[in-house]
């Protein structure tokens, strides 16, 4: 095996140029717009494929479900294999995956077969979401990794955008149909895979590990146990009840356990000294609050548009567009004046003064607010979320050595997810308990007698009796308003965590640089300590295909593919 102090400087792969770092980006890009679409294609589609399929109103909730479920669960897990194995080549699988996961949705014929292809979905989302951002941090350094952050707000905004639009086409398309709504990510994704191949080229360090099953299987099934407590408590049971009492208490169990196994394995999941890193832990905690502030206040946004403004589903997908815009915009000058300037610390405070002004604002909204007001307010909340979402990944990113990359960035998704995930669940019964009562207050005045249950059940507004439709209306403009309040203190909660986040110069060298630079260095530390010997140490290869000392008395093996073509 070569060492490291023989290694020639020759060998070690120079920064990419922006030529090529598009190039790398672009496989990234398709695989991110996959993982977007799947989510936002199928929204206007799924009343119609729960009634073609037979199924019930809890079948509706387990498609929704279980690919939210499978993504969150799963992103520490790519996290960890992305700090162990080749990047590409696990970006490649959950591409594939994906498409498998697609595939099998598309042909499906029964609702059982169809939720647990989006299982095999989310897994594959999963790790998109995670490997996406480790990969950019790997080949693109902290100083410059800002100013391409605005082609990912990109690609998101118009996933977010065009996939209800698109879904709707091809569900009312006599000759489409909702089947294609899972099929029409395939193309995207074959063809990410192939440019991944053609394009990204990184090193692979080479090691001999010990996988954590035992903490992995703790770790996925107490979130699991998690989050689909929150997911079904309020609709399924009722949030006191013995089934909350058993999922709360099987979770928790459960995650003890994860954490006892992770302090003492080999080679953890998650390792808990990462979270000795300051910035690692507040910016963890700050997506947390993110999460719940930003998904569980958008997401009944929809809803909103097309019931307490009586918009078409169409209509309502456009409607996003000032947030989106406003995200868009801010991610793209804040990342610009972030490599300029190499300062950060000030836009995520700002993003959080932004954003929890946006969630405030958005609190004053009712039936009658008018869209050019909504516009402004949106837009705000879409400017303080681009400030402050993406930089807070590249403060961590910036403060972890290079092997910690992928963990230290699935963390960050991982509880941004977990966030949002529990908070769309608890805002969405605070919702219909919140309309329920609006609902019979506007009934009550109107001298209407209250049906049973009617609360809670999302109204058809084209089958609505003029008499019932403003009082509807008003209850939803009213509700939705409550839950931007109550969305309102965690981002204050954020933001204060920011203020303790300590600013730190951005690195000029990229994620894969310090990789082989820190290899290198133990390489030289342990032959140095092991006066030469080639078992004790830890050896370097840097030749192209690095093969030839794989599995050498545990010394990291690093295979370098050219940077760039």
């Amino acid at each position: 095996m070569q060492s490291a102090t023989e290694t020639e400087p020759g060998h070690a792969p120079g920064p990419m140029n922006d030529k090529q770092i598009l190039q790398a980006m672009s496989g990234l890009m398709a695989g991110m717009f996959v993982a977007i679409l799947a989510g936002t294609v199928v929204a206007n589609a799924l009343p119609r494929i729960i009634a073609d399929l037979g199924a019930s109103q809890s079948s509706y909730t387990w498609v929704v479900t279980a690919e939210l479920l499978a993504m969150t669960a799963t992103v520490p897990l790519w996290g960890k294999l992305s700090d162990l194995y080749n990047q590409k080549m696990l970006l490649q699988l959950s591409l594939s995956l994906f498409v498998v996961g697609s595939l099998v949705a598309g042909f499906s014929h029964d609702v059982g077969l169809l939720i647990f292809s989006r299982v095999v979905q989310g897994v594959g989302a999963g790790g998109l979401t995670a490997l996406a951002q480790v990969v950019m941090a790997a080949i693109i350094p902290p100083r410059r990794l800002g100013k391409y952050a605005g082609i990912f707000g990109a690609v998101f905004a118009v996933g977010t955008v065009a996939g209800p639009l698109i879904g709707g086409v091809l569900v009312d398309t006599s000759w489409l149909g909702w089947r294609w709504c899972f099929f029409i990510g395939v193309p995207f994704a074959l063809l990410g895979i192939i440019l991944l191949q053609r394009t990204l080229k990184l090193p692979t360090v080479r090691r001999e590990v010990t996988i954590d099953y035992l903490g992995a299987f703790l770790i996925v099934t107490g979130v699991c146990a998690l989050l689909i407590w929150t997911s079904l408590a309020g609709n399924s049971f009722d949030w006191a009840s013995w089934q909350t009492a058993a999922l709360t208490l099987t979770g928790t169990a459960l995650l003890l356990a994860a954490v006892f196994v992770e302090s003492r394995a080999k080679d953890p999941v998650i390792p808990l000294s990462i979270f000795r890193n300051r910035t690692v832990t507040l910016t963890t905690v700050a997506s947390l609050f993110v999460g719940v502030a930003m998904f569980a206040g958008t997401v009944f946004l929809s809803q909103y548009f097309q019931i307490a403004l009586g918009k078409s589903p169409t209509v309502a997908g456009l409607m996003s567009l000032p947030m989106i815009g406003g995200l868009l915009v801010s991610s793209t000058v804040a990342g610009q004046l972030i490599s300029r300037t190499g300062k950060w610390k000030g836009y995520l405070v700002a993003g959080g003064i932004t954003m929890t002004a946006g969630l405030g604002l958005l609190s004053t909204i009712g039936a009658d607010t008018s869209f050019g007001v909504l516009s402004v307010y949106m837009a705000v909340l879409g400017v303080g979320v681009g400030m402050l979402m993406q930089n807070l990944v590249l403060a961590a990113q910036n403060d972890v050595p290079a092997q910690d990359l992928g963990t230290a960035t699935s963390v960050l998704s991982f509880f941004r997810s977990l966030g949002g995930t529990v908070g769309v669940s608890v805002l969405g019964a605070i919702l219909a308990n919140r309309v329920a009562s609006e609902m019979t207050k506007g009934l009550g005045q109107a001298g209407i007698a209250p049906e049973g249950g009617g609360g809670h059940a999302v109204p058809d507004m084209t089958q609505l009796p003029e008499t019932l439709r403003p009082i509807v209306e008003n209850a939803y403009g009213v509700a939705t308003g409550d839950l931007f309040l109550i969305s309102t203190p965690f981002a204050v909660l954020a933001l204060i965590v920011v203020l303790f986040i300590k600013e730190k110069p951005l690195k000029t060298t990229s994620g894969m640089e310090r990789r082989l630079a820190e290899a290198e260095a133990g390489a030289t530390s342990g032959a140095d300590g092991a006066g030469g010997a080639g078992g004790a140490g830890d050896g370097v290869d840097l030749s192209k295909d690095g093969s030839g000392d794989e599995g050498t008395g545990g010394s990291p093996a690093v295979e370098k593919e050219p940077a760039g073509r």
